[in-house]
């Protein structure tokens, strides 16, 4: 069964950063695309950024120029960084990978990671 683990949430101040990384773990073939979800109290669950295995991005308005997301395809890995924090981005951050399949030939759409809490204030 494949599982995320996240990690690297935390309390920031504003204009700080932080480094949440999230590995998929199991009997992984392939992962088309990992990216990050964040939901705040009250709000719905909101698309952070997006890397496919052959590393195209897709970011949030919001948080284009501050945040990168990167993946190390090897390990199964995906990587947000995030600069200049704001105290509007504070949120459970999420790890979501789709288009999975294991290497005895199972597919699976969609998995969730725990969530991470990044809280940015002063």
């Amino acid at each position: 069964q494949v599982q995320l683990v996240e990690s690297g949430g935390g309390l920031v101040q504003p204009g700080g950063s932080l480094r949440l990384s999230c590995a998929a773990s199991g009997s992984i073939y392939s992962i088309f695309a990992m990216g990050w979800y964040r939901q705040a109290p009250g709000n719905q669950r909101e698309l952070v950024a997006q890397i496919t295995s052959e590393g195209v991005t897709n970011y949030t308005d919001s948080v284009k120029a501050r945040f990168t997301i990167s993946r190390d395809n090897a390990k199964n890995t995906v990587y947000l960084q995030m600069n200049s924090l704001k105290p509007e981005d504070t949120a459970v951050y999420y790890c979501n990978s789709i288009g999975i399949v294991t290497t005895s030939g199972g597919y699976e759409y969609d998995i969730w990671g725990q969530g991470t809490q990044v809280t940015v204030t002063s």
